[in-house]
């Protein structure tokens, strides 16, 4: 997607944070940068909470993202051959809340980013998967657009830290918690 669409969309510091999500180890820095993402995503106090406390405000936020996944990939009608799409994506989504739980950040960054993928795919099809479908998702719905600009922005393989894997993978899940 080019600059000057998604700068119709979000200001300079929202670019400039997620080039900081990208580009630095300072964990206060990635935080902050994902705070001001957040604050795009709806009222960043719950994001804030789950970056700070890693036991209760984490776990809040790991229940809200699987239950709100769980319920749109339920209510999502799929052709017959992507039942069994479907069912994986929920399986996986178990697994990884279970392995995300249990402090397995970096482990679970490319799983995380499987399922978003195919809950994606489950819900437009095959035009998720084609270039211009960021613009699409922009376009029809700009907060879903900009959740998707932001995970399209993700690496696939990365070798972050534990810490900087939590916070990329909490503000995706900040988004879907609050669908």
């Amino acid at each position: 997607m080019s600059n000057e669409l998604i700068g119709q969309f979000l200001d300079e510091d929202a670019l400039k944070a997620m080039e900081t999500i990208k580009t630095s180890a300072d964990i206060k820095k990635i935080i902050s940068a994902s705070e001001k993402i957040a604050a795009i995503f709806g009222n960043s106090s719950d994001f804030k909470n789950a970056a700070k406390d890693k036991s209760n405000g984490e776990s809040k936020l790991v229940n809200s993202f699987k239950n709100n996944l769980q319920l749109l990939v339920q209510k999502t009608w799929v052709e017959k051959n992507d039942v069994e799409l479907k069912e994986q994506a929920l399986y996986q989504l178990t697994q990884f809340c279970q392995s995300f739980s249990q402090k397995i950040y970096a482990g679970t960054y490319k799983q995380f980013l499987e399922i978003l993928n195919n809950v994606v795919f489950l819900m437009f099809g095959t035009q998720s998967r084609t270039p211009e479908f960021e613009e699409y998702a922009l376009r029809i719905d700009p907060e879903f657009g900009i959740f998707w600009w932001y995970i399209k922005n993700l690496p696939t393989e990365t070798d972050w830290s534990d810490e900087k894997c939590r916070a990329v993978i909490l503000l995706g899940m900040f988004f879907l918690a609050n669908y």
